[in-house]
């Protein structure tokens, strides 16, 4: 039995990062926050968080296929952080806005992973899923947007 296709998403969460460390840029990370993060809940809005994940402010990030896990200093007290891949919205350069935007994955109910096993095709859900975001805005001088539904955008990195 072959096993199940590696999303493509952390491979290119991986390389964004890579590319914003590599220009000098600050790498923010969006995250839809589940009960699986582990986040510092008085930072979270409207069930999100936006972490700088910059070589100057985490300690021992990994980015795995899975979890994306670091430690990081908040109101100067240090805290261990650990985000589920499938809950990161977006990843973008704060001086830029330059990044790419991603749908949030909902891990699927072991249920309807047994059922699409099974059958080999996709079962549909009964819950309706989050809101997709929007686009990151590419002026310099402002934050990204929040999302607000419809489709992401894919931004062009020049």
């Amino acid at each position: 039995m072959a096993s199940a296709e590696i999303s493509t998403k952390p491979y290119l969460l991986r390389a964004l990062y890579e590319w914003c460390v590599d220009n000098g840029y600050t790498p923010h990370l969006a995250v839809k926050v589940d009960s699986r993060s582990q986040v510092p809940s008085e930072y979270v809005k409207n069930g999100e968080i936006t972490l700088n994940v910059s070589p100057s402010a985490v300690h021992k990030l990994q980015m795995g296929n899975e979890l994306i896990e670091f430690s990081a200093r908040f109101a100067g007290v240090a805290r261990q952080i650990s985000v589920p891949v499938h809950c990161v919205y977006a990843l973008y350069a704060r001086e830029t806005g330059h990044g790419m935007t991603f749908d949030v994955d909902a891990p699927k109910p072991a249920v309807q992973a047994d059922a699409e096993k099974e059958s080999g095709r996709p079962v549909p859900s009964n819950e309706a899923g989050p809101s997709l975001p929007a686009p990151v805005s590419s002026s310099p001088t402002t934050e990204p947007t929040k999302p607000t539904g419809g489709k992401p955008q894919l931004r062009r990195i020049k």
